[in-house]
């Protein structure tokens, strides 16, 4: 793949309203890209949960805009950052994960983006890597010189030591550590530049400072939006389990986002589609729900197929507008007679055997030839049983 040369498209990509900022700046970035020098890009993900959410699914579009300018595009894997803990935006330590939890949280994450980017082409599709790869191998040696190249006062000027210091709060060594970890990413992978959130400016700078020290090379740092609510300044979060996730179902993820505010909707369409500025202005223009339904539909496009989105749109319609009982449902076949939430999670309709029992104890699943709720965890259903879960999803046993 050729290096596009396009200032329009560059523009495109810069100018869209995902990047926040450019360090050091914008326009020597842009002189970058336009200069046809193939750069080498990356954005870091620690494994801390199971599943993603829509602001990553932008972050990782974002990446896949610069691969298809021609550019090297790098999705690292904190495998071993993961188990160290990042102290960003937290007021206090994070939990360590254990290697196994991790490793299985990247399994399922490999499968929740692999609409979003392009990784079948052996020359030019997008790269995985993971940090352990070099990171494990520090010594402590390595380590020791690593960290004679960085001051405490440096460390210290990080917002929230700051506020833990102020507010009394414990600041262990090993969070010391992190932002030297994953610093060093850049250096062994020796990129032109980083995409990160805004939250992660202080450790992607980190990075271009041991760059430049060890070998003596330049980094920019793209920084991105955290796709907050412009009311609240909530944010979408996988830590603490808030957003729309990509481990749901079509239905299920169509119905969350119909469920977010009204003001989240040009933000949802400006990060997680392609749609340009002018379309999106039409869009909401339509008015809220319209509006909804089509930001819903369009990254359900993005995320699962066009197939699929049409069908989470017509179960929309008929079950909360028309407020009919869909006559399409998904069906589960159940040749082992197992129970239904055995089923609803295995089939992956329900996330977890826990949101079934929550959904139980909240007379949410219904039965709906008798009309009647599930009350019993380990209920068996019969074949041509249609079930009622929460008020999104119909399933039909066959």
């Amino acid at each position: 793949m050729k290096v596009v040369i396009d200032e329009k498209k560059i523009d495109e990509v810069l100018n869209r309203g995902v990047i926040t900022n450019i360090l050091p700046n914008k326009e020597d970035f842009k002189k970058l890209l336009m200069s046809g020098k193939r750069i080498k890009i990356y954005i870091g993900f620690d494994a801390t949960a199971n599943t993603l959410h829509l602001s990553h699914a932008k972050n990782i579009m974002l990446l896949e805009d610069f691969r298809k300018l021609g550019h090297e595009a790098i999705l690292l894997f904190g495998d071993f950052t993961a188990r160290i803990g990042d102290p960003s935006d937290q007021t206090g330590t994070r939990a360590t994960l254990s290697k196994k939890q991790v490793l299985s949280n990247i399994k399922d994450w490999k499968k929740q983006i692999k609409n979003l980017i392009n990784f079948s082409s052996i020359k030019d599709g997008a790269k995985i890597k993971f940090n352990s790869k070099w990171l494990s191998k520090l010594s402590l040696e390595d380590t020791l010189e690593l960290a004679s190249k960085v001051t405490v006062q440096q460390m210290i000027e990080r917002d929230m030591f700051q506020k833990r210091i102020k507010d009394g709060k414990h600041i262990f060594l090993h969070e010391f550590l992190y932002p030297l970890m994953q610093g060093y990413d850049s250096v062994s992978m020796e990129v032109d530049a980083e995409m990160c959130g805004t939250d992660q400016t202080f450790n992607a700078l980190m990075g271009r400072t041991l760059l430049r020290k060890i070998k003596n090379k330049e980094k920019f740092v793209v920084t991105v939006n955290l796709m907050e609510n412009p009311k609240t300044g909530e944010l979408m979060s996988k830590s603490r389990g808030t957003g729309v996730f990509l481990n749901t179902s079509p239905v299920e993820m169509f119905g969350a986002i119909m469920a977010q505010p009204d003001e989240m909707t040009e933000i949802l369409l400006i990060n997680c589609t392609r749609i340009s500025k002018e379309e999106i202005k039409k869009i909401i223009n339509l008015g809220p729900l319209e509006a909804k339904k089509k930001t819903a539909f369009e990254i359900i496009k993005v995320v699962f197929g066009e197939k699929d989105a049409k069908k989470a749109e017509e179960n929309f319609v008929n079950t909360f507008q028309k407020k009919e009982i869909p006559d399409e449902m998904t069906e589960i076949e159940n040749k082992e007679n197992k129970n239904l939430m055995d089923l609803l999670v295995e089939k992956k309709i329900l996330v977890s055997k826990g949101n079934f029992r929550r959904l139980i104890e909240e007379g949410a699943i219904t039965e709906l030839e008798s009309n009647k709720k599930i009350e019993d965890v380990n209920f068996i259903p019969k074949s041509e049983m249609k079930f009622r879960i929460g008020k999104k999803i119909f399933v039909k046993i066959k």
